[in-house]
């Protein structure tokens, strides 16, 4: 499903997720112009770099290539360069580094569908450690399923799960307009949001199951999304039981069937 948009107007501009789609595109644009890769390398998230600091973390690579007596597999051996920062930082530069131009619009687009809701709820400060807090979580969810990996974690989509974990709490009568696709056509349909958002976790929850210990094959960190969608509502959570949040902005649909907004929410 693809969202296209919310029925949540927010309050305030959302400066701050403005600034985080920002940084990330800069960033997008230095990792372009570096073709070897090295600030994925040395910035990513490497668990095996963490795990056992002192040992050298080689990638191996497989290319079939085509000789004179056909297709052959060649294996080749990298080491990964030092990383010139402390490797206990990278959990939190690996969250605005991206391994494609469609890696990153989809990211930033699932940002700015729900990212300014929750800021509007958290205030531009809070929100900033929210989501900085959210990524971390992330790197930690994945670092604890895959610490002998030697491959770098590198997006923003485990901050952006804990800021969608976060709407979730704050937002459980809001509506989603999303594109979702029946058969072979792409339907625009409206859609609760708990119904949105709880498939999509339903989603990850069952792909990084199925793939614990294979992340290597999948090239997913469905743990990562896990743990930050998971980190995103606990906070959420805990900041609007203590009322540190701002008052919910209540939207009246007129016209529409509004049976979904009497129902009560545990957390509601």
């Amino acid at each position: 499903m693809i969202p296209l948009r919310d029925n949540i107007p927010a309050r305030t501009t959302p400066f701050v997720n403005y600034w985080l789609m920002a940084i990330c595109g800069l960033i997008f644009l230095l990792q372009s112009a570096d073709t070897d890769g090295r600030l994925t390398l040395q910035f990513g998230m490497i668990p095996l770099r963490i795990s056992e600091p002192d040992k050298p973390v080689i990638i191996e690579s497989h290319e079939k290539l085509q000789t004179p007596f056909g297709w052959q597999e060649v294996v080749a051996h990298t080491e990964v360069p030092a990383s010139p920062i402390p490797v206990w930082l990278t959990p939190f530069t690996c969250i605005f580094l991206h391994g494609s131009l469609m890696h990153l619009l989809g990211n930033m687009w699932f940002l700015y569908i729900f990212g300014d809701n929750v800021e509007d709820r958290l205030g531009h400060s809070g929100y900033l450690l929210f989501y900085v807090g959210c990524g971390l979580a992330a790197s930690l969810a994945h670092y604890f399923f895959e610490s002998h990996s030697p491959l770098p974690t590198i997006g923003a989509s485990g901050a952006i799960a804990g800021v969608m974990g976060a709407y979730l709490f704050l937002y459980p009568h809001a509506n989603v307009v999303a594109l979702v696709p029946i058969i072979f056509l792409l339907q625009m349909m409206v859609i609760p949001a708990p119904i949105f958002l709880g498939l999509w976790f339903l989603m990850q929850l069952l792909q990084g199951s199925f793939s614990i210990g294979a992340t290597e094959a999948t090239g997913v960190a469905w743990w990562a999304h896990i743990g930050g969608f998971a980190a995103g509502f606990l906070i959420a959570w805990l900041l609007g039981k203590s009322g540190r949040t701002q008052p919910r902005v209540v939207v009246v649909r007129p016209g529409t069937d509004r049976r979904f907004d009497q129902i009560r929410f545990p957390w509601d």
